[in-house]
């Protein structure tokens, strides 16, 4: 028996993916938070390699408390993951070969396993230890994960057993997007129930480490306890490692105050860890953690301070925080009992079972096939509610996208552009188009710092990016303090585009009137503004930064009504003042011929106001309709430097 080999395995049988390998560095997706389907594309895969020394890309707990790695790989067309210990040395003493002859008699072979990997310099092997691990693969339930064998290499041996793909209790109850109802929690309680019952009159007699963390889920949602047994492998690495006080927390009050607390243990401790394990299910927070009853904060003890505290023994023990309201009366009396301080006063696993049925009477099914129907409908209830979720997100962030991208493009091009319509360059016989410049923004800048700048132009822009909404108009760009706008284009809208560019004029420079710089509160900002009307031709420019851009002898000839303005002031051109005068409400001022660059001598005009009484049968916007927005500049002089439309 001693010299059966049915447990050994080669690392050079075992196939791990190259793309997990060469994440090795850079850390991976957990195992246990990998769904069938990437394990399954994993034996699948053709692109896999053998690895004498296996990559570490994922974590799990080990035995002390400590993170470590696991890694995916396939074993005979098997699913299998690599834990490591980290731990220099293990000596397989005839102890250890019997408890594994042990687990060999409690787990026959399954499809799915996890590889331990112990990470040590040298495996001596003893025959008690092949003694045990054949009494070990005969053990089995259906609440116990399944014991495989062992990999015996030099610097890297390894533990192979069952691997449970939905990850470990703790992983479950700190996913707060899964809703874990009462249904639910008893099943997972009955669970660990049935399965430490089978243990515990197997011949490993007790767990002595069992924890959350050491209960894991299957595909199916059971729970399944794993961990237990090789006490004396567990013994050799716990020598070599770091303990963090954290994996104390599920330990019994006799076994805190013996002399190695990480190795003792009974069957009364399984209970009292079971009862610390029912305080994770009920609050869904950690051991000895508790949610304030207000403010639902998480209030978290000091490791050290906790185990002091439940050593001494106190009056009442020190023991987690479960209100009352938190669960049924019986459940809350079951796990008092389960962590009473007398281990004699605590119920054995099969008078837990019982006490069990009787306060889920009526609430779960005794059938195993509805149970698992419950918990496979729940979880495709999680499912459903994360899908809707994640699908309203994705809604929002299409929408803030298409709302930036009619920022930078027309509505009407941009719709075109996501249907992959290419956009022909369009002639426009009527448009109006409308510059403005700050006066003396050269020295302005000088004397401020380049943030100054920047708030300056984003707060006047701001403000005139929320008036301009008002009117029938397309905001084409803004260079430095140069701020062009244009109307009639992209969609026509006949004789309509100088009247809108007129009244947006004059809005613009009551706005600018009104506006204080931040840095500078007693400078007054001039503008300078020129429009002119005419034909234009307009097309979108560029591939991976397109850009609606408008060309013709109109554009440069708005630009100099621009430069060869006066501050406050509108300069309007020949063809713009003919087309206001059809309106009759616009006061305008010729100001008679101006030498305009590669123009000439050109008749140009002042706009200077419109008469409100005129306007009221002509659909025009009441400087009342933007009151808000004058609003909105008073609070950015007072430094307010967002603005909201």
């Amino acid at each position: 028996d001693l010299a059966d080999l049915w447990w050994k395995v080669c690392y050079d049988d075992i196939i791990f993916p190259e793309h997990v390998i060469k994440s090795r560095q850079s850390g991976g997706k957990s195992v246990l938070s990998l769904n069938p389907s990437e394990i399954d594309e994993y034996a699948a895969s053709g692109k896999a390699s053998t690895a004498k020394v296996p990559s570490v890309v994922n974590s799990l707990i080990s035995a002390a408390g400590v993170i470590d790695s696991v890694l995916i790989g396939v074993y005979k067309g098997i699913k299998v993951a690599v834990k490591p210990l980290n731990v220099k040395r293990i000596n397989l003493s005839r102890e250890l070969l019997q408890e594994l002859k042990f687990v060999l008699i409690l787990m026959p072979f399954l499809y799915h396993i996890v590889i331990t990997q112990l990470m040590i310099d040298t495996f001596l092997f003893s025959t008690f230890l092949i003694v045990i691990s054949k009494q070990m693969r005969e053990l089995t339930h259906e609440n116990l994960v399944r014991f495989v064998g062992l990999c015996p290499e030099d610097n890297n041996p390894a533990v192979l057993t069952e691997l449970c793909i939905r990850g470990s209790l703790r992983d479950l109850l700190e996913n707060e997007k899964i809703n874990i109802d009462w249904n639910f929690r008893y099943s997972m309680m009955t669970d660990i129930v049935e399965g430490m019952i089978f243990l515990q009159n197997s011949c490993l007699d007790f767990h002595g480490r069992l924890k959350s963390t050491n209960c894991v889920v299957d595909g199916r949602f059971m729970v399944k306890i794993t961990d237990y047994g090789l006490r004396a492998l567990h013994e050799q690495v716990l020598q070599e490692q770091d303990v963090n006080p954290r994996a104390l927390f599920w330990t019994a009050p006799e076994h805190l105050r013996a002399r190695d607390p990480l190795t003792s243990g009974s069957k009364k401790g399984d209970v009292y860890a079971f009862a610390i394990i029912l305080q994770e299910l009920i609050t869904r927070c950690g051991p000895f953690e508790s949610l304030e009853r207000l403010g639902r904060k998480r209030i978290i003890y000091e490791p050290n301070e906790v185990l002091d505290r439940i050593r001494m023994g106190t009056v009442p023990p020190f023991r987690p925080e479960v209100a009352p309201d938190e669960c049924s009366k019986e459940l809350l009396n079951l796990m008092h009992e389960c962590w009473s301080e007398s281990a004699n006063g605590r119920p054995d696993f099969l008078q837990i079972k019982v006490k069990l049925r009787r306060i889920t009477q009526g609430i779960t099914s005794r059938n195993f096939l509805d149970n698992l129907l419950k918990r496979m409908e729940q979880y495709s209830q999680n499912l459903e509610r994360i899908v809707t979720e994640k699908t309203e997100s994705v809604i929002e962030e299409k929408r803030k996208t298409e709302e930036l991208l009619y920022q930078l493009l027309p509505r009407f091009v941009a719709e075109e552009l996501k249907k992959g319509i290419h956009i022909q360059p369009e002639s426009f016989e009527a448009v109006t188009i409308f510059f403005s410049d700050i006066v003396g923004f050269t020295s302005l800048s000088s004397i401020s710092t380049p943030m100054q700048v920047v708030d300056l132009l984003n707060d006047l822009y701001s403000c005139f990016d929320a008036i301009i909404d008002i009117y029938d108009v397309y905001k084409v760009e803004t260079i430095g303090d140069a701020y062009m706008v244009a109307s009639g284009l992209p969609i026509r809208n006949g004789s309509e585009h100088v009247r809108e560019i007129a009244r947006l004029a004059l809005d613009l420079r009551r706005a600018t009137n009104a506006f204080k710089i931040r840095h500078l509160p007693k400078r007054k900002l001039q503008l300078r503004i020129g429009f002119h009307s005419g034909p234009c031709v307009a097309g979108v420019v560029g591939l991976k930064m397109p850009k609606y851009c408008l060309f013709g002898d109109t554009v440069n000839t708005a630009s100099r009504m621009e430069t060869n303005g006066e501050p406050l002031k509108i300069h309007i051109s020949e063809a713009s003042e003919k087309l206001l005068k059809s309106f009759k409400t616009f006061v305008i001022v010729p100001r008679g011929e101006v030498e305009i660059k590669g123009k000439g001598k050109m008749t140009t005009y002042w706009l200077e106001s419109e008469n409100q009484k005129l306007t009221h049968n002509n659909n025009h916007h009441d400087y009342n309709d933007f009151r808000p927005i004058q609003d909105q500049v008073q609070n950015i002089t007072q430094g307010i430097p967002t603005i909201e439309t």
